[in-house]
């Protein structure tokens, strides 16, 4: 791969160097012209690291003759347009980062270390560890918000190119690709279509899962509703999944919990109260189960009646959605994990989500953080020495991809021989996967 600034162009190389990934919104008249960076053609862009900080410095200017004299070379006092200023801006909300591999060996050596040492390990996953099974994230480069907040801002960058000085071409991008009938659809499904029931393990949920075996991890904390931390063997007593489980319905009356193998949710009904808050109608027939949840105002109800003797109650699903509450005692579960943890490892979040991400905040004052994500977070200086002359008390923040991580502290726990023999066997693993997800409902 090549670094897109125009004035840089070289390889970079993943064992050493460090790189930085983004994606604009790109104009409909777009053809690159006196740009600093040689954006693909969806927006995406690749640098080196300090290309990128460089970049991110450079000056707008309105004065395009000055650009060509300017750009000998390529210094902090960078000359941009004021237009493509706008689309690194853009670029800048994505901006996702990979250290080089021999950093992300380092820093998994010293992780490996401390969770030998370590008394009460937690770990706190987010939807980063499960894009390896084929879920989108939210707040990637291509994730369902951030591809939200281009759309809003799309147009903003139309007037931007069609009133600051000269548009870089009268003519759209003769390779710019049209949306065809249903793509919209097919792009505002989001994780809706996503079929649960076909994902598997990555191989960050199958650490985890050894880890917990080994000990040296006591609970792990997650706000993935995906279920795969429990496909994966960990056990109900060492998991808090505080965003809930698709799996997973309960009964209203008796609060009894029913684990299936398949997606318990009834999507249907929720549609049709989606419909009616935002259209005042609905295309959907409304499920005569269904019923309007007076915190979210979706159904949480899945179709399906408690099977304990006597109940009957109405079952339904333990998604928290926006508005809901979080399960109290699942919540207080993870709570009394991280006020006993002295190592918190947190892999695939953005760590914005409340309350979930206030469990970083309460693990013990000479407890070490640990944070893998791809994007930035609010506690990225709490993996820093706390105090001053006590280099113990650091953390470690690694910026990349979390299978990747985990496999280097994998490797330092149980050396590269066991590592290989274990992953040889995940075939064996996938047998057991299928049988706790091959069995469909029938109505």
């Amino acid at each position: 791969m090549k670094c897109c600034l125009t004035l840089c162009g070289n390889d970079i190389f993943e064992q050493s160097e460090s790189r930085v990934e983004v994606k604009t919104v790109l104009p409909s008249r777009f053809d690159g012209k006196n740009f600093l960076v040689s954006w693909n053609r969806n927006g995406e862009a690749i640098f080196h690291l300090p290309c990128w900080q460089r970049l991110l410095k450079s000056k707008p200017t309105t004065n395009y003759k000055k650009l060509g004299a300017k750009r000998s070379r390529l210094n902090s006092s960078e000359l941009v347009t004021k237009q493509e200023k706008s689309l690194i801006r853009e670029a800048k909300k994505t901006a996702e980062f990979f250290d080089s591999a021999e950093q992300i060996k380092k820093e998994a050596s010293r992780v490996a270390g401390w969770l030998l040492s370590a008394k009460h390990c937690v770990v706190f996953t987010g939807a980063g560890i499960s894009t390896a099974a084929g879920i989108g994230d939210y707040r990637g480069k291509s994730g369902k918000w951030t591809e939200m907040d281009h759309e809003q801002v799309s147009d903003k960058i139309e007037q931007i190119f069609d009133m600051q000085g000269p548009s870089p071409s009268e003519r759209c991008h003769p390779e710019k690709e049209t949306h065809k009938a249903g793509d919209e659809d097919q792009e505002d499904r989001g994780d809706e279509g996503v079929d649960y029931e076909e994902l598997r393990p990555t191989f960050t949920h199958e650490a985890l899962c050894r880890l917990v075996d080994l000990d040296l991890v006591k609970h792990v904390v997650s706000q993935n509703g995906d279920g795969l931390h429990g496909l994966s063997g960990i056990s109900k007593e060492h998991l808090s999944e505080l965003h809930g489980n698709v799996f997973i319905e309960k009964c209203e009356k008796c609060h009894h919990r029913y684990e299936r193998t398949f997606y318990v949710m009834d999507d249907a009904g929720s549609q049709y109260f989606e419909d009616i808050e935002d259209y005042g109608k609905s295309e959907v027939k409304k499920p005569r189960h269904a019923k309007r949840c007076d915190t979210c105002g979706l159904s949480h109800r899945t179709g399906r009646k408690c099977e304990q003797k006597g109940c009957k109650g109405f079952l339904k699903d333990t998604i928290i959605n926006f508005g809901d509450n979080l399960e109290e005692e699942i919540l207080n579960q993870a709570f009394e994990h991280a006020q006993r943890c002295d190592l918190m490892i947190c892999l695939g979040s953005t760590l914005t989500v409340t309350p979930a991400n206030e469990l970083v905040e309460v693990i013990q004052k000479t407890g070490r953080l640990v944070i893998c994500n791809r994007q930035k977070t609010d506690y990225d200086d709490d993996c820093l020495p706390k105090f001053d002359g006590i280099p113990e008390a650091a953390g470690c923040r690694v910026y990349g991809d979390c299978d990747t991580f985990i496999r280097e502290i994998l490797k330092n726990l149980i050396g590269d021989e066991r590592l290989k023999s274990w992953e040889g066997d995940r075939p064996q693993r996938i047998v057991s996967y299928e049988k706790n997800r091959c069995q469909k409902h029938s109505e």
